[in-house]
């Protein structure tokens, strides 16, 4: 299988494992075993790029916590540089809110509980989860800088970059990749395209599904337990299904051709379009994340691809959810 590799020297699987979901907004938390086991077999079929976060809880059923960063350590403890691990800094949730905070004093703070917490001496990827307003992307890097000489983290990205962001804190530490959300239903950083491939940044695709609802295994009516964040969803909502038609019909259609399924097509389109492009989708089900990582077998040509673009160009769809909103402090 071909690896890509992101920024100088971060060699990946072409998918990535989303591990968000075994502990928070979907619901109760997976219980720990199967998590552990579940992430295991995804690197037995060959993922390589797991993404957690220290902010990524939830509780079980017995109302302990889940600590995603604990299971994914455990997980993969004993394979060495043969996975690469992402994790994240700078975003605490208090209900369905983002508090940010990005000061030097809390980064130095969260990768020493994260260390602990994958079992680890030091992070492969270390990504500033949100833009902290409050903090000058200088002082962010600069700190990064010094993780890095220290041995802590190996490289580092920026979740929800812009351009000029992105830019400022690069000059300071070079940034191995940006981590934005994208999906064919949500298009707006393919702006960013030209500066990643100038500065020679990777772009981690995170709800490259849609949150789900391009598996179009989902269905107008269903519901959601209160505690998973796709019950308020806009894509999930009844009218955004019939919103939605012409896009899925177009999934369908394409997923036919290549004798794959909806997701599939959701995941090759843009794994086709760029060759620093990895998506994370997430699952807890062992056949799906099976038929996510099958995606990077799926040939789309450059003219099929456009015509995909046009397609989406012209369509009408419903809003789809775009995070989580950030308290003021």
């Amino acid at each position: 299988m071909k690896t890509r590799i992101l920024g100088k020297d971060l060699e990946i699987s072409p998918v990535g494992l989303g591990c968000m979901g075994f502990s928070h907004a979907y619901g109760k938390a997976t219980d720990a075993e199967m998590a552990i086991r579940t992430i295991r077999q995804a690197f037995e079929m060959g993922y390589t790029f797991f993404d957690t976060a220290e902010c990524y809880l939830g509780e079980y059923e017995d109302g302990s916590i889940s600590y995603n960063e604990e299971l994914v350590g455990k997980a993969l403890s004993g394979c060495g540089d043969q996975v690469k691990i992402a994790t994240k800094f700078g975003v605490r949730h208090e209900g369905r809110k983002l508090i940010l905070n990005s000061q030097p004093e809390t980064i130095r703070n969260s990768v020493e509980g994260s260390l602990k917490r994958l079992g680890t001496d030091h992070v492969d990827l270390y990504y500033q989860h949100r833009i902290d307003p409050d903090v000058e992307p200088e002082t962010v890097a600069g700190v990064i800088t010094d993780l890095i000489r220290e041995g802590k983290i190996l490289r580092w990205g920026i979740s929800e970059a812009n351009e000029d962001y992105l830019r400022r804190a690069h000059t300071v530490c070079p940034v191995t990749c940006i981590q934005n959300r994208y999906s064919m239903m949500a298009r707006w950083h393919e702006n960013l395209f030209p500066v990643l491939e100038e500065l020679n940044i990777g772009y981690v695709a995170f709800s490259p599904l849609a949150n789900g609802i391009l598996t179009d295994v989902f269905k107008a009516g269903d519901t959601f337990d209160k505690d998973d964040y796709r019950s308020v969803m806009p894509q999930y909502s009844n009218e955004a299904f019939e919103k939605n038609r012409e896009l899925m019909r177009l999934i369908r259609k394409l997923a036919a051709e290549k004798e794959s399924s909806p997701a599939q097509i959701s995941l090759a389109w843009m794994l086709n379009k760029k060759p620093y492009i990895v998506p994370i989708p997430g699952s807890r089900k062992i056949e799906r994340i099976r038929e996510n990582f099958e995606a990077c077998h799926i040939q789309l040509s450059p003219d099929e691809v456009d015509l995909i673009d046009k397609n989406l160009d012209s369509m009408e769809m419903s809003a789809v959810f775009g995070g989580s909103p950030v308290k003021k402090l």
